[in-house]
């Protein structure tokens, strides 16, 4: 790229970001006049009761109508909307126009009506990747109901705790997910999780796979299909662009979790303004995000913002290697002419591990693929390299949150990418005037960590509040920092405006993509009848980013060998929170870490296991017990740290 290319990108993405700061109701107005408005907005941002923003305060709209109705009137129903890839089911692909797709959500949205849903009311979506998750979602967003989707990898007790937080009547479910050598039946797990919660749905609505047909209770629960078949389709519905889309549950400190909620008007405006600008695809474009709809990537990438622009969105359901090997990302590119893939960089450590010459990349044709996007976690630059080596595309790191809905810092494809830094996820996309700040709030120089915080208000597809907890949503994010949104990672801005992200600031861990809280962890582990104390570190790890590994302290006079406990101790997790917490090593020790004031030290402990230098804490009561650690990580084959 010659230096005269790179000043014109610098000057368009400049210029870009320095009016959506300054003159954000030009710049999300213009981009909000993309879409269908049944109601033209009074104020495109208000921050008269909310510092961080409402967006087209008075404006009207339907999501649902945006990502389909206005497609099909537009002449484009014959347009595959949706390509089912399934190779955990021998292969299955089966592809939706955009026509069938709206007319099979019409009728599912009238089936909720007759379930007695309306607007306003929540609904639960426990699924895997099927077709019928996505038409479930959709026709929540049409009668403006808001639904909330579970991943299905969580266990009965989770799934309970967001029953009893969003109190739904319907709940939305299949009869089982199929990982790739087990079937997995959902409605045990559903009904499991019914009786452990105190509010109790009414009404569930199955929809029956071929690999395992579940036994319908006749006095609560509907086949899905039966119920699409048997009731006329159902409208849009007018909704306030301030209406909540949806609340999606996102890991708290506390370990219980937070109902993140989306409004209608800034989320569409914000993710059809995200697929031209920062992922450079256009309407008519195959588009893959490589997650679960249980994620935010999913709710975002997979269902709302390729078909708001109108492209052809990939549902996978399978893995990166094993379905069946480390080819299965080529061969869907290939297959289905992919043109822009975003998916985790854990999933490409997986392919380097399993073919880390890429030697299964010659049997595909990938000659219609343009650019791969990463996020999730940080992408390394070993695994960066590798991919731009192999892939011979750009390669394009990305950094946001559940929170932020969409890109907080982004390389930008519409504005023409700038240099790539390894580690970097680029610059703030605009709306994001990001800043570093030190204890006391105030900015902290080039290149020096602290607190990444985004300056209030937040663009448009940012969080409105949390469910049921506007005031833990205030301290959760606003009160720390006044003024700022509080990210919870920490990082650096270099001299060029390059954005760093180096690790959380609280005890999230980063699981292969996946949030996870060590705080939750903790909580099951206290619960064993022997543990008397415990504390749970992120460890890092080259394929999946970071595993947990506990610390068990065990009551007096407990004689029991401490294989069965810590055995005993990793079964309960996987009870409690599901699989996904790849909670697999614990060690008992003789006492935890603290401060004289009885804090652990959980950020010593994880530098002593990540063989980081670290200093001695000043407060610390015993010094000796880091000997004690470093031992436990020595026996769990992690650690000797280097002092």
């Amino acid at each position: 790229m010659n230096d005269d290319k790179v000043n014109d990108e610098q000057r368009s993405y400049d210029e870009a970001h320095a009016l959506s700061l300054a003159d954000p109701d030009r710049f999300w107005g213009d981009a909000a006049r993309d879409l269908h408005w049944i109601k033209p907005w009074d104020r495109v941002l208000d921050t008269s009761e909310t510092p961080h923003g409402k967006w087209f305060v008075g404006g009207e709209l339907n999501t649902c109508y945006n990502a389909l109705d206005r497609h099909v009137e537009n002449g484009h129903g014959e347009q595959t909307a949706l390509i089912y890839d399934s190779p955990v089911t021998g292969n299955t692909v089966r592809r939706l126009a955009y026509r069938e797709l709206r007319d099979l959500t019409a009728r599912f949205a009238g089936a909720l009506i007759n379930a007695g849903v309306g607007k306003g009311d929540r609904v639960i979506i426990y699924m895997p990747m099927i077709p019928e998750t996505v038409i479930a979602m959709l026709a929540c967003a049409r009668i403006g109901a808001i639904h909330s989707v579970v991943f299905g990898g969580f266990a009965a007790n989770e799934l309970a705790v967001r029953i009893d937080d969003a109190r739904p009547d319907v709940i939305v479910t299949a009869s089982c997910g199929i990982e790739v050598n087990r079937v997995i039946p959902y409605l045990p797990l559903l009904d499991e999780a019914i009786e452990l919660a105190a509010h109790k749905p009414s009404t569930v609505i199955v929809a029956q796979r071929d690999q395992h047909l579940a036994e319908l209770r006749a006095e609560r629960d509907l086949d899905f299909h039966q119920a699409l078949s048997a009731v006329d389709p159902a409208p849009c519905v007018p909704l306030q662009a301030t209406d909540p889309l949806y609340i999606l549950y996102t890991s708290g400190t506390t370990g219980l979790p937070k109902g993140v909620v989306r409004d209608n008007g800034g989320h569409a405006v914000a993710l059809n303004w995200t697929m031209s600008k920062i992922y450079g695809v256009e309407a008519g474009d195959v588009y893959w995000a490589a997650s679960d709809v249980g994620w935010v990537v999913g709710h975002s990438y997979i269902v709302y913002g390729p078909l708001l622009k109108g492209c052809t969105t990939i549902l996978y359901e399978g893995k990166p290697v094993g379905t069946p090997d480390a080819g299965a990302f080529w061969r869907v590119i290939a297959d289905h002419a992919v043109k822009v893939m975003f998916t985790a960089p854990t999933a490409f450590r997986a392919i380097k591990k399993e073919d880390p010459e890429a030697q299964l990349l010659a049997g595909y044709d990938l000659s219609r693929f343009e650019t791969l996007f990463l996020a999730g976690e940080r992408t390394d630059p070993d695994t960066l390299r590798w991919a731009e080596e192999k892939l011979r595309v750009p390669v394009i790191d990305h950094w946001w949150q559940t929170e932020t809905g969409w890109s907080i810092a982004a390389n930008h494809h519409g504005y023409g990418f700038l240099p790539v830094k390894p580690g970097s996820p680029t610059k703030p996309a605009p709306g994001w005037d990001l800043q570093v700040l030190n204890d006391h709030s105030q900015p902290m120089a080039p290149g020096e960590v602290g607190a990444l915080c985004a300056r209030l208000p937040m663009p448009p597809g940012s969080l409105l509040t949390l469910w049921n907890a506007h005031e833990r949503f205030s301290e959760s994010y606003m009160a720390e920092f006044p003024g700022f949104y509080k990210t919870a990672d920490a990082g650096f801005i270099d001299a060029d405006g390059y954005v760093f992200v180096m690790s959380r600031t609280d005890d999230i861990i980063n699981v292969a993509g996946h949030r996870l809280s060590t705080g939750g962890m903790e909580e099951v582990l206290a619960s064993h009848p022997d543990v008397a104390e415990c504390a749970v570190i992120g460890v890092a790890d080259a394929l999946k980013g970071q595993l947990p590994v506990g610390f068990l302290v065990l009551k007096a006079g407990v004689d029991r060998s401490d294989e069965d406990i810590v055995a005993e101790c990793v079964q309960l997790v996987r009870e409690r929170i599901g699989p996904v917490a790849a909670f697999k090593q614990a060690a008992v020790v003789p006492r935890l870490p603290k401060t004289r004031s009885g804090k652990i030290l959980r950020g010593t402990m994880q530098k002593i296991a990540d063989q980081e230098d670290y200093r001695m804490p000043a407060t610390i009561d015993d010094p000796a017990i880091l000997n004690e650690i470093d031992e436990a990580l020595q026996g769990l084959g992690l650690s000797s740290a280097r002092r």
